[in-house]
């Protein structure tokens, strides 16, 4: 239980620390770079509803995540909470997290395309000065080329094993979410 505590204790800890380093750099963006004014057009308007589309094809991803941690599934919560035993028993549930298991690649490549569309319709240009968009614009791809080379099926053992360490973190998904949440907060203000 000890060690359960400890590696909540440090996701809890690297989230705060993104977090009070996306603040600490939003204040100085909003008073130092010139934030462009939002242009109204037909593509941003297609743009908006993408990064909508986007946004909830992220939640379900990690609620697929929040969903294997509850249940006490996944290497991901043996290493978080390797003495845990899942007080929920529901045979719906378990074949929710089946199905969502089974579509994650589907919703995954989805997501990614989604929200390269948005980000070129927004106009990525624009705002490319802004250090939180080309991060989080890297973090994207990033996810997305680690996560092809899983689904590949001649890629190398090496490879995939190494693809696996990096593309299913927690690490991304918090830095996605902290750079996102501010970068918008920042031109929408």
């Amino acid at each position: 239980m000890q060690q359960s505590l400890k590696n909540i204790r440090n996701i809890l800890i690297y989230t705060f620390v993104i977090s009070l380093i996306s603040m600490a750099y939003f204040i100085y963006a909003y008073s130092v770079h010139p934030i462009p004014e939002e242009r109204e057009t037909f593509l941003t308007e297609i743009g908006e509803g993408f990064g909508k589309a986007g946004l909830a094809l992220l939640v379900f991803i990690y609620f697929r995540t929040f969903l294997k941690l509850l249940l006490g599934q996944g290497k991901l919560a043996q290493r978080l909470l390797p003495d845990y035993t899942s007080p929920i028993d529901s045979s719906y549930v378990n074949r929710l997290l089946t199905w969502m298991n089974r579509t994650h690649i589907y919703f995954g490549i989805a997501a990614v395309a989604i929200i390269l569309l948005h980000i070129s319709m927004m106009g990525f240009s624009r705002y490319s000065h802004i250090l939180f968009f080309p991060a989080l614009l890297a973090l994207v791809v990033w996810q997305g080329i680690f996560g092809l080379f899983l689904t590949l099926y001649y890629t190398p053992a090496e490879l995939k094993k190494f693809s696996h360490l990096v593309h299913a973190q927690f690490i991304t998904g918090i830095a996605i979410g902290a750079f996102a949440f501010f970068g918008h907060i920042l031109i929408d203000h």
